[in-house]
């Protein structure tokens, strides 16, 4: 059996701290979405599981937070809901995971998807071994993911220049896209908030001239140790204009069988061709990167053959490695600007870039696209989707 996508439901983002969202608990951000795709009855009878990423898994966001959204929200008490943590890849791999149940036989109907909220229970407030711990961090080499950003941007010879340019292009292009209306097939406005709101309008290089790098002396000086052996000189310019800005959100995708659905009166939007995780050396950050090369291997297809590109804007110089890996013209990659312009809500955003994707090849009226997210301790995903 293979596995399809039938819907696709987000929140808008909302602006670390200070936005719209700041004070709407997780819960409250799934609720509308869950409370959405209720509203189609021939879905919400076949549903028997969801699965959520959730990376910051305490307090508001503890116990299992897919389950409980499941009761508050009205559904039958026999959907079991599970949530999962793989750190930025999280949402995806929650897709991921919906359609191996669903290509197994083990499931029907999952709804997939992610939530953050960040301005709530902030990142780390977990106090994990892997970065609070400083035996175990340490010996598996922990490093903010910022220093492994300056670290590919040293590599690579990229200067402040050329990661201020990407900056704003995901700005423009996101501006643009809103602007037209891209977003909104996907989009569940909420009473406080219609639209992304971290988009920064008339983004320039010389607005970011006064912007400090993210890791001053005093807080790259305990990390260097661990970054030295894999570059001669790091050169610091990633800063919070060239950066991912956090957000709070939620995203929810019904995944299931062509049969089951269409039996259902359901219409099938796009196949999950094939996906593969991997993880790389944790200071690299090139896990998006490794995941696409497997991908393409396993379903013996080159870069060119790919319509277009949903890549994890995990600071600028990912994305510029990983176009320049696969030599993808920039037409065909992050078309409406990506996670440095819209926000990163940690579980929801690796679906909420496979809407961005599917909505835009339905746009376009093109066939297939890959998302590819890089995550820490070194792990990435890669999904290949075709519109049906």
């Amino acid at each position: 059996m293979e596995a399809y996508i039938f819907n696709t439901v987000r929140t808008p983002r909302g602006a670390f701290r200070k936005g719209s969202l700041k004070d709407v608990a997780p819960i409250e951000l799934l609720l509308p979405l869950l409370q959405r795709l209720r509203e189609d009855s021939r879905l919400i009878d076949k549903v028997n599981d969801v699965i959520l990423g959730c990376v910051t898994q305490t307090n508001l966001q503890g116990a299992n937070i897919a389950k409980t959204a499941l009761l508050v929200a009205g559904y039958p008490e026999s959907v079991p809901g599970m949530t999962v943590n793989r750190y930025c890849t999280s949402g995806l791999d929650a897709i991921l995971l919906a359609a191996a149940k669903v290509n197994s036989g083990i499931g029907d109907f999952v709804l997939a998807g992610g939530v953050e909220s960040c301005s709530l229970v902030p990142m780390f407030s977990d106090h994990g071994p892997w970065f609070a711990d400083p035996v175990i961090s340490e010996k598996t080499k922990f490093i903010p993911i910022g220093l492994s950003a300056d670290l590919m941007a040293s590599n690579n010879d990229y200067s402040r220049q050329q990661l201020d340019e990407y900056a704003c292009h995901s700005h423009e292009r996101a501006a643009s896209a809103t602007k037209q209306g891209c977003f909104l097939k996907s989009m569940v406005s909420l009473p406080s908030l219609s639209e992304d709101e971290c988009i920064r309008l008339g983004m320039t290089v010389e607005s970011m001239e006064h912007l400090s790098s993210t890791f001053n002396e005093d807080k790259r000086q305990m990390w260097e140790s661990r970054i030295q052996p894999f570059g001669k000189g790091i050169i610091h310019y990633h800063h919070p204009g060239n950066s991912p800005v956090l957000a709070d959100g939620a995203a929810l995708l019904p995944i299931s069988g062509k049969r089951a659905g269409e039996e259902a009166g359901l219409k099938p939007r796009a196949r999950i061709v094939h996906a593969v995780n991997v993880s790389t050396d944790p200071l690299l950050l090139n896990g998006g990167e490794e995941a696409t090369i497997r991908l393409l291997k396993e379903v013996n297809r080159s870069p060119d053959e790919i319509d277009l590109f949903e890549v994890y804007e995990a600071y600028a110089a990912t994305v510029l490695q990983y176009k320049e890996k696969f030599d993808i013209p920039i037409e065909k990659l992050n078309t409406n600007g990506g996670v440095i312009a819209m926000g990163h809500a940690l579980g929801a955003t690796g679906a909420m870039m496979t809407m961005t994707l599917l909505d835009e090849l339905e746009r376009r009226e093109l066939k297939t696209g890959i998302v590819a997210m890089s995550g820490g301790a070194g792990v990435g995903t890669a999904m290949l989707i075709e519109r049906v």
